[in-house]
């Protein structure tokens, strides 16, 4: 079973509530083809077409996040009950991942139960930082502590802040440099604070091929022990705790080392839509296939893997 674990869904009437919330990007995710009705019917015929059985849906990076409590819960709901509905509509085709009203520690814990217990959701996603603060504050450690009890599978997705830097956000690099680089940190800063050793029954998915890591594992384990020398583990080590998905853009070359540096075992099938749509979605897809992959390691990634993640079987 082909499982796309990056795949985006938003309606109108979400993307309304998410911009009351101070989101300031939503007209530019509207009519992109991750809606319903329609654009529904058009997303299962393309994913006919690529060969994908079933997507994990997120609102990353789309997130439910306010520092007004009451308004980030009644949002977050909302959304969840928006995906289970989708999931039950065409339960062979979806899953999809709880959203919670970050930053607001319990009441996302008792979203992660409803979504997880009540609604059949299959993990939780969240982006890469919060409100500007990273996953790996203090405060969010509850949230961690939760999903290592239940052995729950965590989705990180870049949230879109150009790493919090004008050097990308003012050079219209929020998304073909920033989203990578968001990535790029976040593997790094839960590597370095020991989330992965901390918390083993997290199963962490992080997205876009690890960002830069492939390209920087090994300059970050000679440099952690001067640099970071409360590292827990080599970097190394760590970052194959973890699993990436694929989208890469259908670029061979980055397949290539990500296979190298994480293991062809850590990867799964990811294809971004609605971004990469139409044929560029086929060859999300295709790509993996490769004649340069080694055909038991584009089985692994686009099949045995996130089989074996998410328990799915046809």
């Amino acid at each position: 079973m082909k499982i796309d674990v990056h795949a985006h869904y938003w309606t109108n009437e979400y993307l309304d509530l998410v911009a009351g919330l101070g989101k300031t990007d939503t007209d530019t995710q509207r009519g992109l083809g991750a809606g319903e009705g329609d654009e529904l019917v058009a997303r299962l015929q393309l994913m006919d077409r690529a060969g994908v059985d079933m997507q994990i849906l997120s609102a990353c990076p789309q997130m439910p996040y306010s520092l007004d409590r009451e308004a980030a819960v009644h949002v977050a709901r909302f959304v969840n009950d928006q995906y289970a509905a989708v999931v039950k509509a065409h339960p062979d085709r979806f899953r999809a991942f709880v959203a919670t009203p970050m930053p607001h520690i319990a009441e996302s814990i008792e979203e992660i139960a409803r979504g997880l217990d009540e609604l059949g959701m299959v993990g939780v996603c969240v982006n890469a930082t919060i409100l500007d603060q990273p996953l790996i504050d203090e405060a969010f450690s509850p949230i961690f502590a939760e999903l290592d009890r239940r052995g729950a599978i965590l989705y990180i997705h870049p949230a879109g802040n150009s790493c919090c830097s004008r050097l990308i956000a003012d050079h219209h690099l929020t998304w073909q440099v920033g989203a990578p680089m968001e990535d790029t940190i976040s593997i790094m800063q839960l590597i370095t604070n020991g989330i992965p050793s901390r918390y083993p029954n997290i199963r962490i998915i992080n997205s876009h091929l690890g960002g830069a890591m492939p390209m920087l594992m090994q300059r970050a384990d000679n440099q952690y022990g001067w640099e970071a020398p409360e590292t827990p583990e080599k970097p190394s080590l760590a970052a194959k705790r973890m699993w990436y998905d694929t989208v890469g853009h259908g670029h061979v070359p980055a397949l290539h080392a990500a296979i190298e540096t994480f293991g062809a075992d850590r990867l799964v099938l990811g294809t971004d839509f609605p971004y990469e749509a139409g044929d560029i979605f086929v060859r999300a897809v295709r790509y993996i296939s490769d004649p340069s992959i080694k055909p038991a390691d584009a089985e692994m990634i686009l099949e045995k893997n996130a089989e074996g993640l998410f328990g799915l079987r046809k």
